[in-house]
């Protein structure tokens, strides 16, 4: 946007201070970022209906190892053999004492061939071997998981929450429109208003030239003592009423500038004019209003609609939590010392896939979020019909007025022209002295007020069939 500089007048459009106003809004730039906010929700939404892929991983310390064995198993384990022998040379004993002939010479030869083999020694070696093979070296850990989920089945949650969001974006796109037409009528009403105050300003200069010229005449009349003073005096205060009117109207039109300066986002003290002094007046005949299409066009039942089909995803996202949850499950899981091999210092890892469901058996607050959905579906269907009602007596006002605006400027148009016939031949009468410098006033007063009135109602017109454009949903 090109700025304004104080002193460096420009003249604007009415489209002009349309698009600066639009450029400028800080409203209309937050619904801007609203859409893009919804935008990426939707997006958000859509990806939970896809994998997702994560990994974890860590490190722990820790003073002792894990010990697979106890004390007293591993002091068996060391003296394997030895028990081994003692066992067996034990139970030799009682075995031999029981024979009848020679059972002592028996187990004591027996015992002398245990004694001299090497199978105590063997045996302890082993179980030492086994001892220490069973030592873990788990001061140390590190362990990672790599996992990859994807839901199956949750109760038709995920399809309810990803059209939620895609209704919330087409929604906030509708504020965005309706953010800006509302910002398009303000800066219409603020220029028309500029536009009508600068035409009653120009008017009220041109009725203090008259009533100035009035004056120099009046006042040669005095001297040459065909009008009194009395007449100078009416036509002196009656000027005066002029040059206030035409500092109202000043003050007026400054004030309505700052007002359409501001809605431009322009500085207050901006010196610009307007370049459209006459509105556009729509003198065609009004074609019949179809309340189904305005009710289609409306963007507050478009949003009605949006609000009852996200309460219709809102009540399948109450009901999912009554169904059962079925979901996908995998991943590869490493470690180190290595859980698969002996615990041994290094890396080791194996894959994993499982299903999981989950099946709700007693779940009441689930059914009261349910019933509490439908509450809300019957509250926005209440809202539409309550919203139809509203917008078909705001367009039939509109349309009245409108009609009545039409009617005033019709009414204007001819008063003035009478207006501007009495004040005609109330010049020349005066200028033949065949009237008063009063009745000259009046007929310039009326001049005046009739003029005024047809801009009145020029702008009337202009407005209501902005007002009756947005009321039948026209863009």
């Amino acid at each position: 946007m090109v700025p304004l500089f104080v002193g460096a007048q420009q003249t604007l459009t009415l489209e002009e201070c349309r698009n600066r106003a639009l450029e400028a809004n800080k409203g209309l730039k937050m619904s801007a970022e609203k859409m893009e906010e919804t935008s990426n929700l939707e997006k958000v939404a859509l990806w939970q209906m896809l994998p997702k892929v994560g990994a974890t991983g860590g490190y722990t310390w820790m003073e002792k190892s894990v010990r697979l064995l106890s004390e007293e198993q591993e002091d068996k384990l060391n003296n394997l053999g030895n028990n081994v022998q003692q066992g067996i040379v034990q139970a030799v004993s009682e075995e031999t004492s029981n024979l009848p002939i020679g059972g002592e010479l028996i187990g004591n030869a027996l015992n002398n061939i245990l004694n001299n083999t090497n199978l105590s020694s063997s045996l302890n070696q082993v179980g030492q071997d086994i001892t220490k093979a069973l030592e873990t070296d788990t001061r140390q850990v590190a362990f990672g998981v790599v996992t990859l989920t994807q839901p199956i089945y949750l109760g038709g949650k995920l399809s309810a929450l990803y059209k939620t969001a895609r209704y919330l974006n087409h929604l906030s796109g509708i504020e965005y429109d309706k953010k800006r037409e509302e910002t398009l009528i303000a800066v219409d009403e603020a220029y028309w208003q500029v536009v009508s105050v600068k035409r009653k300003k120009e008017l009220a200069e041109q009725y203090a030239a008259l009533l100035d010229t009035l004056n120099r005449n009046v006042e040669e009349l005095v001297a040459a003592e065909m009008a009194t003073k009395g007449d100078l005096a009416k036509v002196r205060v009656k000027y005066n009423e002029a040059q206030m009117s035409l500092t109202k109207a000043t003050n007026g039109l400054a004030l309505a500038k700052m007002l359409l300066a501001q809605r431009c986002g322009m500085p207050l003290d901006t010196d610009f004019d307007v370049s459209e002094t006459n509105p556009t007046l729509e003198l065609t005949q009004h074609q019949p209003i179809v309340m189904d299409s305005v009710w289609k066009n409306r963007r507050e039942l478009q949003m009605l609609r949006i609000s009852d089909s996200i309460a219709r995803q809102g009540q399948r996202i109450a009901a999912s939590s009554l169904k059962p949850n079925v979901a996908f499950t995998g991943g590869y899981l490493f470690s180190n010392p290595n859980l698969f091999n002996g615990f041994q210092n290094e890396w080791g890892g194996t894959w994993m896939a499982g299903v999981v469901v989950n099946v709700p058996i007693i779940h009441i607050g689930g059914i009261y979020s349910v019933k509490a959905a439908k509450a809300k579906r019957r509250e926005v269907a209440y809202q539409m019909e309550e919203a139809k009602e509203m917008i078909e007596l705001q367009v039939n006002k509109i349309r009245s007025e409108l009609d009545l605006a039409y009617r005033k400027f019709d009414q204007a148009q001819s008063n003035l022209q009478q207006a501007e016939e009495n004040l005609r031949l109330a010049d020349e009468s005066f200028k033949a002295g065949m009237c008063s410098s009063s009745d000259l006033m009046a007929a310039q007063t009326a001049w005046v007020s009739a003029q005024s009135e047809v801009l009145d109602a020029e702008i009337e017109i202009e407005m209501n069939s902005v007002y009756l454009r947005q009321a039948l949903g026209n863009r």
